[in-house]
């Protein structure tokens, strides 16, 4: 797990990927930190060293079989119990799996805002209607579903919904796919929303790299 405390009244807690809290991770947590928000990152896959992005196979088995997306939801809901009385508000914001975690979480009472990346499995689970604020990006493509169609189901729920340019995991610099055009835009429309909602009160120019 990471844990970066800020004297923050905001917590933000980050939903990783099926390749568990790696570099990536790592990086979000610290620029949002750098933002003032309290951070915490669960480690959801019950194992210490992250998956390598060549284990892609293993690691979606691993999360499936050992995890779920039930299971880690369940962990979620209980994180957001424990720090409710904590914070004034808590936004959720997740990878690929995560970001479908997220979802799954955006109609709990204690959840302020969601923030999703290229979560290809919320697919599956459009009978949520987010209690919350919901930001949601996409790739141009993704193998399984036709993003257009996902999109405008989301948006007749007011979810904020992008499609932007590359592939799947384009936020992410470690992977192939990365985009950096695309991850940047995302980023600053992340505070822009955290912003208009008034989950964070003060916008700096801070990229995920710094």
């Amino acid at each position: 797990m990471i844990h970066i405390l800020k004297n923050s009244e905001q917590a933000m807690i980050v939903l990783h990927e099926i390749y568990g809290i790696n570099r990536h991770m790592e990086d979000v947590c610290r620029s949002l930190s750098h933002r003032g928000f309290d951070v915490i990152c669960p480690n959801l896959l019950n194992q210490e060293k992250p998956f390598d992005y060549m284990e892609e196979k293993a690691a979606y088995l691993h999360f499936m079989e050992n995890v779920g997306f039930a299971g880690a939801a369940r962990k979620i809901k209980a994180l957001i119990c424990h720090l409710k009385d904590q914070y004034q508000k808590i936004i959720l914001v997740g990878f690929s799996v995560g970001a479908t975690l997220a979802w799954l979480c955006s109609e709990e009472k204690h959840v302020s805002g969601v923030v999703g990346y290229y979560g290809s499995r919320i697919r599956d689970y459009l009978d949520i209607s987010p209690a919350c604020p919901a930001m949601l990006f996409f790739p141009e493509k993704e193998k399984s579903f036709d993003v257009d169609e996902i999109i405008a189901v989301l948006e007749a729920k007011s979810v904020k919904a992008f499609k932007l340019k590359g592939a799947h995991g384009f936020s992410d610099p470690y992977s192939v796919n990365y985009n950096s055009d695309s991850s940047q835009i995302a980023y600053e429309e992340m505070m822009d929303f955290l912003k208009q909602w008034r989950m964070v009160e003060k916008i700096e120019q801070v990229t995920l790299s710094d």
